[in-house]
């Protein structure tokens, strides 16, 4: 250190040089892990894709059996409902009939 300026300007002086090398250090470092993040995207990118489509299609499947499910049920209720009505309907019809 120079004997010649203030102590307080010598350590602005270090202090500043330390924080620009930091501050580049500090950007590189942000390149470089982009740079890797870059790289593994790349390789993981392809296979998330199939992983996508495998669950369009087991998600298809589900679909189509809960309304496959969904269908029989109703057909089952609806002749529930029918088997019901039915003497009933049989009835108003022998008292309209008298």
């Amino acid at each position: 250190m120079d004997d010649d300026k203030p102590v307080t300007e010598q350590a602005m002086e270090t202090i500043t040089t330390a924080m620009e090398a930091t501050k580049d250090a500090a950007v590189t470092a942000v390149k470089k892990v982009r740079k890797a993040a870059k790289k593994v995207a790349k390789k993981v990118a392809p296979k998330k894709a199939s992983k996508k489509k495998a669950a369009k299609k087991t998600s298809k499947k589900a679909a189509k059996k809960s309304s496959k499910k969904a269908a029989k049920k109703t057909a089952k209720k609806a002749g529930k409902k029918a088997a019901k009505k039915a003497p009933k309907k049989a009835a108003k019809k022998k008292k309209a009939k008298r």
